[in-house]
């Protein structure tokens, strides 16, 4: 018994170091350096200084921080109505149709996200295929204004995470015993009941992990609202960008970073107190 516990610890010290190497360190670093001053040109100054947390609750950094909570939150509803009926209909295909479907949600997968990011600028730039398009039609006289709006970051937002909502969403649904189902309907349920009162509760551990990991990077990823939103849209994301590249304030992009950090964690929180982690960990 000690012999494979033994084992078990030596196998695991890689982790460890690693852990602690690229994980505990780095947030330790960014942790410490929110709570100095900020220097006169770059870095830090050695006063201790709580003026950076002070700063977040500002306005104009609340309104940014309510934004990127928006954007999260249509995200993950947008998601969740396109990728529920379609993990349900994968899972319920033969398997023949199961493992092109799966081909076909894993593809994206196989191309860097930044180059399908400028894939998309490509058909939403005002001489574009899809204004083109719509011109052919007579539908438009003039060009849209489809690129560098919020709904062109919706769009980016849902079309790079859905994905990540299809997977877990068909996992719980593959796995679950159709005898309830059919032992409901047999005692008179609906096809609507049934679905609302045995599958979707059955199903919850998958849609609380998939709307985990889609809420979670839709917080983070600045590239796709400074590619697509311009500068007209700043997400929590681009103002920490912002913050250690252009301003170079180090310090309150580090509390920034905290911040979000700590909304993570809620979130992670609040998806295992809700029984999902058997899908996400």
């Amino acid at each position: 018994m000690r012999t494979k516990r033994t084992k078990k610890t030596l196998l695991c010290i890689p982790l460890y170091v690693w852990a602690v190497l690229f994980v505990g360190l780095p947030l330790l670093y960014v942790l410490g350096v929110s709570f100095f001053a900020r220097g006169a040109t770059w870095g830090v100054t050695d006063t201790l200084t709580l003026s950076n947390y002070r700063k977040i609750f500002d306005p104009t950094y609340l309104k940014v921080f309510g934004d990127s909570l928006r954007t999260a939150a249509l995200t993950c509803l947008i998601v969740s109505l396109i990728s529920y009926p379609f993990a349900y209909c994968m899972a319920r295909a033969k398997p023949a149709y199961r493992t092109l479907l799966m081909i076909l949600v894993m593809a994206p997968f196989w191309t860097s996200a930044l180059i399908r990011t400028y894939g998309w600028m490509i058909l939403l730039k005002a001489n574009g295929p899809l204004n083109a398009f719509l011109k052919w039609l007579g539908v438009i006289d003039r060009p849209l204004k489809l690129l560098y709006t919020e709904g062109a970051v919706l769009l980016g937002f849902v079309y790079t995470l859905l994905p990540f909502m299809i997977l877990p969403c068909y996992t719980a649904i593959e796995r679950m015993d159709w005898c309830t189902v059919e032992a409901a309907r047999d005692l008179g349920a609906s096809p609507t009941r049934a679905f609302l009162t045995v599958t979707l509760p059955l199903t919850l551990s998958g849609v609380m992990s998939g709307l985990t990991l889609t809420f979670v990077p839709s917080m983070g990823m600045f590239f796709l609202s400074d590619l697509l939103g311009g500068s007209k849209t700043i997400l929590i994301g681009n103002l920490i960008q912002d913050q250690l590249l252009r301003a170079r304030n180090t310090p309150f992009g580090a509390a920034l970073a905290v911040a979000l950090l700590l909304l993570t964690a809620l979130t992670l929180w609040l998806q295992r107190r809700t029984g999902g982690e058997t899908q996400l960990f």
